[in-house]
């Protein structure tokens, strides 16, 4: 996305649509939502690569949080 970043889309979309369910995904260990290897409090990050079952389980805790 040339124009924001995954966080800013998410920002974005969350002004419109309060409670939506995010999952962020990355194949680099740096991002908008890692800071030093923490993630800012209620993200769900799915590191790639990553199996089926482990981006069901992050949809999953994604929607189970709203």
């Amino acid at each position: 996305m040339a124009q924001m970043n995954g966080r800013k889309l998410a920002d974005e979309a969350r002004a419109s649509r309060p409670g939506l369910p995010v999952v962020f995904t990355t194949g680099y260990t740096r991002n908008a939502v890692v800071h030093n290897g923490v993630l800012d409090p209620g993200v769900i990050f799915l590191q790639k690569p990553s199996s089926l079952g482990e981006l069901a389980t992050k949809l999953r805790a994604a929607l189970d949080q709203q």
